[in-house]
């Protein structure tokens, strides 16, 4: 990351983590090494050292944390300002002080259907102060995707996205995310808010913003792309990623999928490759 590391949380960032409005990503490692991520918004400061997240659902992420305690974290809020670190995930609750607080949010207090039934708790191992989005440069970065991608279509009919899920790709108010893990065995996040589909097999992106970073990705690595709207709808997808190539004269990092995951709440799941039914021989 481009940060200078430190191993605690500064106040600007233990403030604006109390927001509520706010995007919080967490990247977590499958049971097979590879990336995972799921938008975490109830995700709060405890104090400089430790982060606190509630669950209301499931899903892999809250498996994940327990085989493998080592995260990655982001956070934007609505000034277009972002915090991201690395934490190791220590234990969860189920009562206490944290479980009444988190709770209390509006977003759980008044909602009739569910609540936060545990609490989890991680230590902070790496952060950054705050950065901006560099909005500049992420607009050049989606001029230069819309003017290659059409260069960079696979050519295979075969689908995977679905076409609700390759638009929300290509759609200018949806956010990005990749995440691959490092050599140091965490997974790092990156905004990659430029990228596109090229089509329903391949998911690219010009390095324009976030060039250091995005340019050190190893080719041939397993990496994850998590897209959302801010309406929360949300679809997460994992692949080979091929390094960069010229498409149409422009340069751009290719993702090639091999599994979409829902992540919107109330069931998630696999979407590819499809998971076969059993049926049910036990009652």
């Amino acid at each position: 990351m481009s940060y200078i590391r430190q191993d605690k949380l500064d106040n600007d960032a233990i403030n604006a983590f109390k927001a509520e409005a706010k995007v919080g990503i967490l990247a977590t490692i499958s049971p097979d090494g590879l990336p995972h991520m799921t938008l975490i918004t109830s995700i709060q400061a405890k104090d400089k050292k430790k982060l606190i997240w509630g669950q209301f659902s499931e899903g892999l992420s809250k498996e994940n944390v327990k085989r493998n305690p080592k995260t990655g974290f982001l956070v934007l809020t609505n000034d277009r300002s972002f915090w991201r670190g690395k934490a190791r995930w220590t234990h969860e609750m189920k009562e206490g002080e944290d479980y009444e607080k988190l709770n209390m949010m509006p977003m759980f207090r008044y909602n009739a259907y569910f609540g936060i039934h545990t609490v989890h708790y991680m230590d902070v191992v790496e952060a950054g102060p705050r950065e901006r989005v560099p909005l500049a440069k992420i607009l050049a970065g989606v001029l230069l995707t819309a003017i290659g991608k059409p260069g960079a279509k696979t050519g295979d009919q075969a689908k995977i996205l679905r076409p609700w899920a390759e638009s929300l790709f290509n759609r200018i108010d949806s956010i990005k995310f990749i995440s691959w893990i490092g050599s140091d065995g965490f997974p790092s996040i990156t905004p990659v808010i430029q990228s596109r589909a090229a089509d329903s097999r391949r998911i690219v992106f010009s390095p324009a913003a976030f060039k250091g970073e995005l340019e050190t990705i190893p080719e041939g690595i397993k990496a994850a792309i998590f897209c959302m709207s801010m309406q929360a709808e949300s679809v997460l997808v994992r692949g080979v990623f091929n390094g960069y190539k010229r498409f149409r004269g422009i340069k751009l990092g290719a993702l090639d999928i091999d599994r979409v995951y829902n992540s919107m709440p109330p069931k998630q799941g696999q979407i590819f490759p499809e998971v076969r039914l059993e049926p049910a021989i036990k009652f």
